[in-house]
């Protein structure tokens, strides 16, 4: 029978040292386990210290404070890993000197602690496996702090609530702790702490154990948290642990994959690769990238259509299953405090009781500029792709609400601009990609009025409306397509009239509502070469500046050139580097044929790679590269992040210049360049219709060759131009 308040009995002369926390600890990166809708950021001791760590599950912190104790003191640490496919996370700890409860002294690094945890199917699963070194047996005095707080994600972010729910008393019963919480929206929150061994003393917020390690021998304590009760085993663990990597390993498997002649740029493929799946969760509608932990692991419209189109060339599936779910949650009703209009497309959702009280408006919102004509373009690429006619049909009548949204805020301001101004307080200030309340301003700062007309949005509704065209042209709608096309054209002539700065030889940031250019040169203007927007000539003028120092720190584009007003490369959007940003600036020079000036960003992006432990962060920051320098990390950014990772592959892409027409079932390259040290590299298992081929890129000389295997399923032509 388990009671509120119950103690189990330990000899006093054993009583475990008080703790010290005294003891220096060197800075620690955090490391993240995802499965589905639930993850954990902890520190590289296995520990969370209760700040912005936690193991999460729906947006709900269930696992506040999670700390391990040898002898009254924090282990020491020798290494830290996680496996490559994401899912165990191993800290190797050991011993410092301390008193046993018995007088005898535990020697420092005697013991040797192998921790590894991973998650599964909303639980944590941990083996912590003690190993003694020693020449004699050791009482080992172990001690588990934990806590739940039961805080939705957005108070753990730093929102702060007039009431919360109830927490209850700690439930105690002889090895495990349930803590419960019934939140404000009238759902019961649940978090089970159980151990395979029964603790010494177990109060509601600590375990303690006297773990006796023969010499030469090892002992293993097994525990989990979830939201029901169950008894730790090995068993268990090995069990959920198999289960958790094959279902990894199928989403690895998903779509081609990349080899090169690299060891070390494979590492970083691999590792990017696996990132990508991590935060691919699957949804009813198909699988669907997650934007970033620990912040953004949920569904983010734009994030979302932006993954989707980087994996494009190799992973078709990922656009659908974001299409699909996009379609599904698409606005069908005004609501100001949703900033929802009939057919635009969501910006995020959340799952957490703040949300659900509608404290604040990310349930369901619609305040993003740009998901919608990404959401739209994302479809046409999708088709021009796999010439998947059946699934495009299935989502047309949703394609024309969005399209129709956009003509009708486009002539809302007599240019065909798509512009934004939140209907609501509690609605994000600004709603493209830079969404920070700082980020969109004029030249000297100041805050611009609304409407804004983000430049990089109109680029993107240019590019919806020539997708759209082309979809109702297969369809045989040739008045829509002509329709379709005329606003292409006149979004693309009111771009180049509007916001062209010819005294700058670069495009404006933004028109604010008064009709005035926001006249800063920022990234986001590198997106209209992305789509195609820019003449030849000015899409030179701007390749020019990106490529300078300005704006190329040499870790790759800063999102605001170091010569404007705002510049701060340790900001949030104004000076520091997106690699998702980098990425698409890139694939835009290529569309121009940089494709030198993006075999030198593909390189700057590897190396800040290398340095960030193969993986790229959400941003860093923007100084500039000095001989023998390391990327500055940001303090709070995302990692993994979905549009991160995947810029790997997009800047790759447009190094080999390689497309696929899955209307035609044909491979085009154009103008291929290898990057830096890479002699070699093998496309496999690339869908190109129902056929699946090998196409290989080799260095020979000063030449890059592509060729096909001959060995592949279906007769898929490949034209090369060099």
């Amino acid at each position: 029978m388990k009671t509120e308040v119950e103690e189990h009995k330990l000899d006093p002369a054993l009583a475990i040292p008080p703790l010290d926390e005294s003891a220096p600890r060197e800075p620690q990166r955090q490391f993240a386990l995802k499965h589905e809708d639930c993850f954990i950021v902890a520190d590289g001791y296995g520990d969370i210290r209760g700040t912005g760590d936690g193991l999460f599950r729906d947006d709900t912190r269930v696992l506040s404070r999670f700390r391990l104790w040898i002898g009254g003191r924090i282990p020491s640490l020798l290494g830290v890993s996680l496996s490559q496919d994401n899912i165990l996370f191993t800290a190797n700890l050991t011993n410092l000197a301390a008193l046993g409860p018995d007088g005898g002294e535990a020697p420092a690094s005697a013991i040797h602690i192998d921790r590894t945890r991973f998650i599964w199917q909303d639980r944590m699963f941990e083996r912590i496996t003690f190993t003694n070194y020693s020449a004699r047996e050791i009482s080992l005095p172990v001690q588990l702090d934990f806590d739940a707080d039961f805080r939705d994600m957005f108070e753990v972010r730093g929102t702060t609530r007039s009431r919360r729910g109830r927490a209850h008393d700690a439930l105690i019963g002889e090895s495990s702790v349930t803590f419960k919480y019934e939140g404000l929206d009238n759902v019961a929150r649940q978090s089970v702490i159980a151990f395979s061994i029964k603790p010494d003393r177990l109060h509601p917020n600590h375990a303690e154990f006297l773990i006796l390690v023969p010499s030469r021998d090892h002992r293993i304590l097994y525990l989990e948290v979830g939201h029901g009760e169950e008894v730790p085993s090995s068993d268990r663990f090995r069990a959920a642990a198999a289960r958790a990597r094959f279902a990894m390993r199928s989403k690895r498997r998903q779509g081609a994959t990349v080899f090169s002649s690299g060891r070390v740029f494979n590492d970083w493929l691999t590792r990017t690769r696996a990132d990508i799946a991590l935060l691919t969760t699957d949804l009813e509608t198909g699988p669907y990238p997650y934007a970033g932990i620990p912040w953004f692991s949920t569904a983010f419209g734009r994030d979302g259509v932006i993954s989707a189109l980087q994996m494009l060339w190799l992973n078709p599936a990922l656009a659908r299953g974001v299409l699909a779910f996009l379609a599904r949650y698409q606005s069908t009703e005004t609501s100001v405090f949703g900033d929802a209009e009939p057919g635009k497309i969501m910006h995020e959702t959340r799952k957490g009781e703040m949300a659900v009280l509608r404290e604040l408006p990310f349930g369901r919102y619609y305040g993003g500029v740009d998901t919608t004509p990404l959401y739209v373009y994302l479809a046409s690429a999708y088709a021009d792709r796999t010439g998947d006619e059946e699934f495009v049909d299935k989502i047309w009548d949703s394609l024309a609400a969005a399209t129709a949204w956009m003509e009708d805020v486009g002539a809302r301001n007599g240019e065909g601009f798509v512009t934004y101004r939140r209907a609501a307080d509690t609605g994000l200030f600004n709603q493209g990609w830079k969404d920070s309340a700082d980020a969109i301003f004029h030249a000297d700062g100041t805050i611009p009025k609304g409407p804004v007309a983000l430049v990089e949005v109109q680029g993107y509704v240019f590019a919806a409306y020539k997708g759209m065209a082309a979809l109702a042209a297969k369809r045989g709608d040739d008045d829509k397509a002509a329709h379709w096309t005329a606003m292409a054209e006149r979004v693309r002539k009111a771009v180049e009239t509007h916001f062209w700065m010819p005294d700058r030889d670069f495009y404006a940031l933004a028109i604010d509502g008064d009709g005035s250019q926001c006249a800063v040169r920022a990234s986001n203007a590198g997106h209209l070469l992305y789509v195609g927007l820019p003449s030849a000539e000015r899409a030179q003028a701007m390749a020019t500046q990106l490529l300078s120092g300005h704006f190329h720190s040499g870790w790759g584009v800063r999102t605001l050139a170091a010569d404007e007003i705002p510049f701060n490369p340790m900001s949030y959007h104004n000076g520091s580097i997106w690699p998702h940003d980098t990425a698409i600036c890139a694939s835009g020079l290529a569309r121009y044929q940089e494709r030198d000036s993006v075999v030198k960003l593909m390189s700057s992006m590897f190396e800040a790679a290398v340095r960030f432990n193969m993986r790229l962060p959400e941003l860093f920051c923007g100084f500039t590269r000095a001989a023998s320098d390391a990327p500055v990390a940001y303090p709070v950014a995302c990692l993994p992040q979905a549009w991160s990772a995947g810029s790997a592959f997009m800047i790759l892409q447009a190094c080999l210049g390689i497309r696929i027409d899955g209307w035609k079932r044909e491979i085009s390259v154009e103008f291929p360049r290898l990057p830096i040290g890479i002699d070699n590299i093998v496309i496999r298992h690339l869908a190109v219709g129902q056929a699946r081929v090998d196409l290989t890129f080799q260095r020979i000389g000063d030449r890059i060759v592509c060729y096909l295997d001959q060995n592949h399923e279906g007769l898929v032509p490949l034209l090369v131009r060099s």
